[in-house]
């Protein structure tokens, strides 16, 4: 899960904006914004063992993520939802760490696309 060498697939998005630059980066905006919020509440939901609004939260990300390619780090979230459904909580601290930095890295191509 840790795996996310693959660069950022932006076809779906190419594909929902029909080459409309500026919707498409009104949407990177959106999902940039989303992410500490993502990441917090992934963080506080798990510290609380709150684990249905954690796999709420996993799942919300999850279909983020996936508009933008990042095909790895939604099967993270999947995998995170699933085991926070099953109150399974072994993996889930490591799952959210490797989200977190995912996110984080992959945050910086789309960031550098809104600026350009």
């Amino acid at each position: 899960m840790e795996e996310n060498t693959k660069p950022l697939n932006l076809e779906y998005l190419d594909e929902i904006s029909a080459g409309d630059i500026q919707f498409k980066k009104d949407l990177i905006k959106i999902f940039l914004a989303q992410i500490p919020e993502f990441v917090t509440n992934l963080k506080m939901y798990y510290a609380s063992n709150d684990l249905k609004n954690l796999a709420k939260e996993a799942h919300t990300a999850k279909s983020s993520v996936l508009i933008f390619g990042m095909d790895n780090t939604g099967a993270s979230l999947k995998r995170l939802q699933i085991l926070a459904e099953e109150n399974n909580t072994g993996e889930i601290q490591k799952i959210i760490q490797s989200v977190e930095k995912e996110l984080e890295t992959m945050s910086v191509p789309l960031t550098d696309f809104v600026n350009s």
